[in-house]
């Protein structure tokens, strides 16, 4: 069985965003298994397969002064909350030398990236599930986070 270093990828982003807790594929001598134990991914494979090299991600840190309070929602308006779907580590641009993805006060179009989710070393983009503008951001840069936990608010507009 030939298995790569993507396809291996593509299997635990798919598993950090599920309940399932265990898999193993075992095939021509080659094993791969997976456990989640308490927010983290544990992979071992078995003999028959050389460890695959996975390079350090370099961390990204945001060194800009931390945004202004948020304007206060309309009471009489109900907000969006943008939700993590995966434990992780959360970034509100896509490298330390990058603008953020979006600002308090910003108004955000579904599909538009709002921040990103850095999973077993790999980034992945978080777009926004409806149209609002930002009325709060909840969560620090480089701050880590977990499955479900709410990311910013945004006023429907």
């Amino acid at each position: 069985m030939n298995i790569d270093l993507s396809e291996i990828r593509e299997l635990l982003a798919i598993l950090n965003q599920t309940d399932v807790t265990e898999l193993t594929i075992e095939a021509e001598g080659f094993r791969l298994s997976i456990r989640k134990e308490s927010g983290k991914t544990v992979v071992q494979t078995g003999v028959g397969s050389p460890p695959a090299p996975v390079a350090p991600a370099a961390p990204v840190v945001n060194e800009a002064p931390a945004p202004p309070p948020a304007p206060p929602a309309t009471p009489d308006r109900p907000t969006i909350d943008v939700v993590s779907p995966m434990v992780g580590t959360f970034y509100r641009a896509p490298s330390p030398d990058a603008a953020n993805f979006v600002e308090v006060g910003d108004v955000v179009r579904v599909g538009q990236t709002v921040c990103i989710i850095e999973a077993m070393k790999l980034m992945n983009t978080i777009d926004s599930e409806a149209a609002g503008r930002v009325v709060e951001i909840l969560v620090e840069n480089g701050e880590p986070i977990e499955y479900g936990q709410k990311l910013m608010r945004l006023e429907p507009v």
